[in-house]
């Protein structure tokens, strides 16, 4: 089996993925923990802070491979451990809402990177010679936790806008969606599935309009129709991530990609709907 594979199947690094998840969430949902999201950025703000202790720390060891800059990689190391707080801060509100394949290897990448700080915390008060192995080691150590990361990203797919392939699974143009008849069947406010070909998308009756968005969440593809709507915001029943009807646009993580939006027009009886931008 591949390696990642067994990883990804360990069900018993659950009983450790648990607590650990109980401890990343004592973060409240709001404000602070949509910035850790990158809600404000537009996609997840982990990868992005992961840059400044992994340039640093690879910056230390290629000075250590001259002579006489033993003060400057330190420092290197030392804006690097800084940085790794919120860095750290950032991948736990991602990894705290991610599902269980992805938690576990999530688990392993935390630990490489927590194995990574140790060492160059360890360097900074340790004799030239030994710190320069400390950073080698502590090197290696973020290079793992740099793999199992872009394995989460990539192969997993967590951080990704799951809602991205809509526009380019709808045909362009207007689609007949429904028959106005049934319209009077919605309830206010009370989310309804239906099919535009193969495409499912919710259906919102929110007193004299009506909203149209793609069903799948962009954060895990959770299904919105089972969501709950209130005050011209929809949230996924799965992790709680909000959207605004009337745009699509985050209202609350931990998505950061907004839902795709469809327009609607009343057509001879029958509901339409279009999708900007598809094709």
């Amino acid at each position: 089996m591949d390696p990642m594979n067994y990883l990804e199947e360990a069900k018993g690094l659950d009983r450790l993925t648990a607590p650990v998840q109980r401890a990343a969430r004592l973060l409240p949902p709001g404000r602070a923990r949509d910035a850790l999201y990158g809600v404000w950025l537009g996609h997840p703000l982990h990868p992005v802070l992961v840059q400044v202790p992994t340039g640093t720390w690879l910056s230390a060891s290629f000075l250590d491979t001259w002579p006489g800059n033993e003060r400057a990689s330190r420092r290197l190391v030392l804006a690097g451990l800084a940085a790794a707080v919120p860095a750290a801060l950032a991948g736990a509100a991602d990894w705290s809402e991610q599902h269980e394949q992805q938690m576990r290897v999530g688990l392993v990448h935390a630990v490489a990177n927590v194995a990574a700080v140790a060492l160059y915390a360890a360097s900074v008060a340790a004799p030239a010679r030994r710190a320069k192995a400390l950073r080698l080691a502590g090197l290696a150590a973020a290079g793992a936790g740099a793999y199992l990361g872009g394995h989460i990203a990539y192969r997993q797919s967590a951080g990704a806008n799951q809602a991205e392939p809509v526009p380019h699974l709808v045909e362009p143009g207007w689609h007949d969606l429904m028959p106005t008849a049934e319209l009077g069947e919605l309830i206010d406010s009370k989310p309804a599935k239906r099919m535009l070909g193969d495409v499912p998308v919710v259906v919102v009756r929110d007193r004299d309009s009506v909203h149209v968005l793609a069903d799948r969440c962009s954060h895990r593809s959770g299904p919105l129709s089972d969501g709950d709507c209130y005050d011209g915001a929809l949230t996924c029943p799965w992790h709680g991530s909000t959207f605004r009807m009337i745009d699509g646009s985050v209202a609350r993580g931990p998505t950061t990609a907004p839902q795709p939006v469809f327009r609607t027009r009343v057509t001879a009886g029958m509901l339409q709907a279009c999708l900007p931008g598809a094709g």
